[in-house]
């Protein structure tokens, strides 16, 4: 499962860095425009606020996870959601949870 959830990881980050780097091309690093069009109109803000509730609970969950099973590193998912998105650090905690596991 390791391997699958690196794999998941890596589109988990090209796919939502295709995006970003269109943004970054016409807009340059303008993060009061990303962060206004992410609220932009009804559905993008829905799929923002539903994104935002779901990185706090996986925050909390994964958090509490990580102590009950000695995942070492559970922390680095902070920074890929931030830098990237959910669909990095998630994938990124399950397999830090694999390698404790299997330690």
């Amino acid at each position: 499962m390791r391997t699958a959830y690196l794999v998941a990881a890596l589109a988990g980050t090209l796919v939502p860095w295709t995006f970003f780097a269109g943004f970054i091309a016409a807009n340059g690093t303008n993060i009061p425009l990303f962060v206004s069009l992410l609220f932009a109109s009804g559905p993008s803000a829905g799929f923002t606020a539903d994104l935002l509730i779901s990185c706090a609970v996986f925050w909390i969950w994964s958090w509490h996870d990580a102590r009950d099973h000695r995942v070492s590193g559970w922390w680095l998912t902070i920074p890929a959601i931030w830098f990237v998105g959910l669909s990095l650090g998630l994938p990124l905690y399950l397999w830090l949870r694999e390698k404790a596991r299997e330690q």
